[in-house]
C-alpha cells in the first residue's frame, strides 16, 4: 500500500515536470524511482537514530534525576511532601514542561531503585535494554513486574520485536517469558548450535489462545476456523518472524492427495513450519504424520537456500516423557506443544444466538485468509528474491 501510494505521488509529481517542462528527456524513470525510493530510506533512517537518540537521553535523564533524589532522601530524609514541593518548583521554574508530575518523579525514583545494582553489574546503563525503549513501556514495566529478570527480558522482546505499549501489556498478562522456548523438542539434535537455541525461541508451551471459545466436544477444524478467523491475535500470539503460507495447504505424494493444517514461514529462520492441529492429547503417532508432511514441504516448497523445515505439534495436552521419546530418535526438527482455549461445556440458552454462526465465520476466515495468504506471500517472494541476488 505505501509502495503504491509513493508510486502515485511519483507519477503526479512527473506529469506536472512535464507540463512545466522541468524534467529531463532522457530522465529513466524505473532508475528515478528506485533512487527516491533509496532517498526515503536514509531520510527514514536519519529520524528513527534521532528519536531513538532523544529518548535515550530523556531516560538517562530521568535515571540520574532520580539517582539524586534517592541521595538525598537518604542523606536528610526527605518524605513525600518534599516531592510535592519539588514537582511544584519544578513548574515554576519550567512553566508548561511536560513529565515532572508527583507520580512521574516518584516513577523516576522507581526506576533508578529498581535497577541500580544490574546497571552496577554491567558498568554502562547503554547496555541496558530499558534505554531502548519508550518512557511508558519502562513504567509499565515498573507498574506490573516484581523481577528485574523479567522486565529486561520484556525490554528486550519490546525492542526485537517492535511491540506497542498495548501489546506489552497483553503479553505481561499472558506471561510469556514463562512460555517462551519450553516446547518439546529435538532441535538441539537436529539444528546446529547457536541456531538450535534461536529456533528453540521462537517456540512456546503452551500457547494461550483463549480468543478461541469452544464447546466439547471439538474438532481439529474447529480449532483451525476460529485461528483464521483471529489471525491476527495468532500472529501476535507466535510472535514477529512468522508469515502465514496457508490454511489446509495441498501437496500431492504420488497419486494421493494431503493437507497440512497450517504453514507458515519463519523469515529470520529462514524455514517453512509446519503446524499440525490435534483437538486431543498428543499421541506418538502423530510425530510420524508430520515428519511426512515435513519430507514433503522439503521436497516440493524448500528453496535452495531455505533451511529444512520445521514441525510443530500443536495439542490439547501431552505426557513429557511420552512426547520425549517420540521425538528421541526422529531425524527431522520437531516440536510438540499444548495450547490453551475456553471451553464451554453448556451454554445458557439466552446466548446461544449471541454467538458467531458457522457461516459467519466461514465468511470472516476466507476474507481474512485471503489477506493473509497475499501478504504472505509478498513476504516470501521478497526473501526468495534477496536469497537469490545473494546467490549471484
Amino acid at each position: 500500500m505505501k509502495a503504491f501510494s509513493m508510486k502515485k505521488v511519483i507519477a503526479s509529481s512527473l506529469a506536472k515536470n512535464v507540463a512545466k517542462k522541468n524534467i529531463d528527456d532522457n530522465l529513466d524513470i524505473q532508475e528515478y524511482t528506485h533512487f527516491l525510493f533509496k532517498i526515503k530510506k536514509f531520510i527514514k533512517q536519519a529520524q528513527t537514530k534521532a528519536l531513538l537518540s532523544v529518548n535515550h537521553e530523556l531516560l538517562k535523564m530521568y535515571w540520574n534525576i532520580g539517582k539524586i533524589i534517592s541521595i538525598q532522601q537518604k542523606k536528610n530524609g526527605w518524605g513525600s511532601q518534599t516531592i510535592d514541593k519539588l514537582a511544584t518548583d519544578i513548574q515554576i521554574l519550567f512553566p508548561g514542561l511536560a513529565g515532572f508530575s508527583r507520580s512521574n518523579i516518584f516513577r523516576m525514583q522507581a526506576f533508578y531503585g529498581s535497577y541500580e545494582i544490574v546497571a552496577q553489574a554491567v558498568r554502562q546503563l547503554e547496555q541496558l535494554p530499558i534505554f531502548s525503549i519508550p518512557w511508558g513501556h519502562n513504567v509499565t514495566l515498573l507498574q506490573k513486574l516484581k523481577s528485574n529478570t523479567d522486565r529486561l527480558w520484556y525490554a528486550q522482546q519490546t525492542i526485537e520485536q517492535g511491540w506497542s505499549r498495548t501489546v506489552l501489556e497483553w503479553h505481561i498478562s499472558l506471561k510469556s517469558h514463562d512460555r517462551q522456548g519450553k516446547a518439546i523438542t529435538n532441535f538441539k539434535k537436529q539444528i546446529a548450535a547457536p541456531e538450535s537455541e534461536l529456533v528453540q525461541q521462537a517456540f512456546k508451551d503452551p500457547y494461550i489462545l483463549d480468543f478461541i471459545t469452544l464447546r466439547e466436544p471439538y474438532f481439529e477444524r474447529d480449532i483451525e476456523k476460529n485461528l483464521m478467523a483471529n489471525i491476527q491475535k495468532v500472529m501476535l500470539e507466535f510472535g514477529k518472524g512468522f508469515a502465514f503460507a496457508g490454511q489446509q495447504y495441498h501437496i500431492k505424494v504420488g497419486s494421493q492427495d494431503f493437507y497440512i493444517d497450517l504453514l507458515f514461514y519463519h523469515v529470520p529462520l529462514k524455514r517453512y513450519v509446519v503446524i499440525e492441529l490435534k483437538a486431543r492429547d498428543f499421541n506418538y503417532l502423530d510425530a510420524g504424520q508430520i515428519s511426512f508432511y515435513i519430507t514433503a514441504v522439503d521436497e516440493q516448497l524448500k528453496g535452495v537456500d531455505d533451511n529444512p523445515t520445521i514441525g510443530l505439534i500443536l495439542c490439547k495436552d501431552k505426557d513429557h516423557y511420552v512426547a520425549e521419546y517420540a521425538l528421541k530418535n526422529i531425524n527431522i526438527p520437531i516440536g510438540v506443544a499444548s495450547y490453551e482455549i475456553n471451553l464451554i461445556k453448556e451454554l445458557p440458552i439466552e446466548f446461544q444466538d449471541s454467538l458467531p454462526s458457522i457461516k459467519e465465520i466461514e465468511a470472516k476466515l476466507e476474507i481474512q485468509t485471503a489477506m493473509q495468504t497475499i501478504e504472505s506471500k509478498e513476504i516470501i517472494k521478497k526473501t526468495t528474491k534477496k536469497s537469490v541476488s545473494k546467490k549471484n
